[in-house]
């Protein structure tokens, strides 16, 4: 009955430890999330210290993190609209498309051969490609349920994809230094060879407001193929077309720019919204450094990351000697 007793306590006492240690956790990843939204904090230090908690301390709030995530990106998207000048916007946005269709069209076929010679499977190749080429997560959720793919073949392309997203923002910086690329230059190769929008303008933003500029706006213009993009996989997969969910926030990012440029007021308001996007910028990808764990990121195995990888690599090749020759 004593011992019963005793090992019932010590239950008791592993318990309340438990709590406690739960408790600073969740301490420490809200002191973390605010320490994020300092002006000084990159995007490149937000992604590491997320990553730091996943891997270390492990992240508190678990998958419930992920809309808190979805809302302060298009919150920073739309207010990073209000540094862009519509005319400079339009006027670059012609002058990269050829590129943008390019890369586009290019990923997708490059994709699904390469997955044939990887032998990873017709659906699970075009979620790969669909992430590289479009908008990274966002395009793979999005053409996931229209060509009827499994979840598991769903969370293999997210992790290999969410893998090169987050180095994306630690790479290309040091290689734009290296090569020298003016802000225009680096802005259009972020818009065009990096995955997620949340890693686009994180790396941009380390190149200056011009190159942040405009890869916010090639990055939303190429976000926008994927409707017609998961209309035509409906049609290659012999799906019936399912709904396709068109992005609300950037059409209020048009919003912020044609305010932004027709509108004098906002000036008095300007820098004040450009910091908080930077804030919300930051916070966001602290959260998605925080729920990128082990499991998640290595859930395909090295096969598929060296899959994902050589099509990101040529991709990615490609189009800086592409925007180093005409750009």
């Amino acid at each position: 009955m004593e011992r019963s007793n005793h090992i019932g306590t010590k239950i008791i006492g592993f318990q309340r430890f438990l709590d406690r240690a739960i408790s600073l956790r969740q301490l420490l990843f809200v002191l973390a999330g605010m320490i994020c939204l300092f002006p000084f904090i990159s995007a490149s230090y937000a992604l590491l210290l997320g990553l730091v908690f996943s891997f270390f301390i492990g992240n508190p709030i678990g998958e419930s993190g992920q809309k808190v995530t979805d809302y302060l990106l298009q919150l920073a998207v739309v207010g990073l609209g209000f540094s862009i000048e519509a005319p400079e916007a339009i006027a670059t946005g012609k002058q990269a498309f050829p590129l943008i269709f390019a890369a586009i069209l290019s990923t997708l076929v490059l994709g699904l051969i390469i997955g044939k010679v990887f032998k990873s499977g017709q659906t699970l190749s075009f979620l790969i490609a669909v992430g590289t080429a479009i908008c990274g997560g966002s395009a793979i959720a999005t053409v996931s349920p229209v060509i009827k793919a499994k979840q598991s073949e769903v969370t293999i392309a997210l992790g290999a994809v969410f893998v090169l997203n987050s180095l994306a923002l630690f790479i290309f910086p040091l290689i734009g230094d290296f090569l020298g690329l003016s802000p225009q230059q680096f802005g259009i190769w972020c818009a065009i060879a990096i995955h997620d929008t949340s890693s686009v303008v994180g790396a941009a933003s380390q190149f200056g407001d011009q190159a942040l500029s405009v890869a916010t706006t090639l990055k939303l213009a190429r976000a926008m193929w994927i409707i017609p993009v998961a209309l035509i996989a409906a049609v290659v997969f012999s799906k019936k077309t399912s709904k396709v969910k068109i992005p609300y926030f950037i059409g209020l990012f048009v919003v912020a720019v044609l305010l932004n440029s027709y509108l004098p007021e906002i000036g008095m308001i300007r820098s004040y919204i450009v910091s908080f996007a930077h804030a919300c910028m930051c916070l966001a990808i602290f959260l998605i450094g925080s729920s990128l764990s082990k499991k998640v990121l290595f859930s395909g195995g090295p096969k598929i990351l060296l899959q994902a990888s050589l099509l990101w690599l040529l991709i990615g090749s490609a189009t800086l000697w592409a925007i180093i020759q005409f750009y």
